[in-house]
């Protein structure tokens, strides 16, 4: 890939590592919506939106890129920025690269003739993103819990790409595994591996047993009647994005401690989760010949 010129807007401490390692490789970048960063950036930010935009061949944006549909995540800085304004300072020889990015700025891109991809989608990202989350996971799990994982019961609601790395990971430090999915081909590959397979209309025989419960399934499978089987003294942990998979509001009311883990990379393993990025956006230039 012959050098470009990157604009990397908000997001966490993963797109500041980012900005770093491209400019590391020889590369011109520019950054905004990080003045209340509070630490060293490693390079100057540009003054405005416009002049950080304008003669960039990529802008890479947050990872979710937006929370609302209206601004891009930027935790480091002070202002909204509107995701309306930088497509409308954006040419159509631009590359606008963002994490889950919804069907409404999707739409939004394409009526501002902005070429738009969500690194998300990309199976490359997908599958290495799951290593930082499940370590995360396994780390939360660490701090919170009384006892080891090590012996102790641990139960994974979804067998995807998160799920199949937690299993994995979970097993190899000594912890009872049980993973929940709803097709016969992976509960079959669940018992091949080793783990203890629990069929989703089964899973109210094994919530009462459980040390530990990771979701990773976008939608509530934990609700009211499933969280009265659960232990007190059973950690919940949801990594699944909105809405998540479990009724915080009842599970509070309930005396259960369910944490909502998300965006695990960008707090657990920046510098990994960026050279990741980095991977996934030079695999995208290379593909589309930008």
């Amino acid at each position: 890939m012959n050098n470009k010129k990157f604009t990397i807007l908000g997001g966490d401490l993963r797109n500041v590592k980012l900005a770093n390692l491209i400019a590391q490789e020889g590369n011109s970048v520019n950054i905004y919506g990080f003045k209340n960063a509070g630490f060293e950036l490693g390079m100057d930010e540009c003054p405005d939106l416009k002049d950080a935009i304008d003669d960039s061949d990529v802008i890479i944006g947050p990872i979710p890129c937006s929370n609302d549909n209206e601004t891009i995540n930027a935790q480091f800085n002070p202002d909204k920025i509107y995701i309306h304004d930088i497509f409308k300072i954006m040419n159509k020889n631009q590359l606008f690269i963002a994490g889950r990015i919804s069907d409404k700025i999707a739409q939004l891109a394409q009526v501002c003739n902005v070429y738009s991809i969500d690194i998300l989608q990309r199976e490359e990202m997908a599958i290495l993103n799951t290593i930082p989350t499940a370590e995360g996971a396994i780390q939360i799990a660490m701090e919170e819990l009384p006892i080891t994982l090590h012996d102790s019961d641990v139960l994974i609601l979804g067998y995807g790409r998160i799920g199949k790395i937690l299993a994995k990971m979970l097993n190899g430090i000594g912890a009872n595994v049980y993973a929940e999915a709803r097709k016969h081909s992976d509960l079959a590959s669940i018992r091949s591996f080793g783990y203890n397979p629990v069929n989703i209309n089964e899973l109210s025989n094994f919530l009462h047993k459980m040390d530990v419960i990771i979701n990773t399934i976008p939608s509530i499978v934990l609700g009211q009647d499933m969280l009265n089987l659960v232990r007190k003294d059973c950690l919940i942990i949801d990594l699944a994005s909105k809405p998540g998979g479990v009724d915080f509001e009842k599970a509070k009311l309930l005396g259960l401690k369910a944490i909502w883990a998300l965006s695990l990379p960008g707090k657990v393993a920046p510098v990994t989760a960026a050279k990741f990025i980095k991977d996934t956006v030079y695999n995208i230039i290379d593909e589309l010949g930008v």
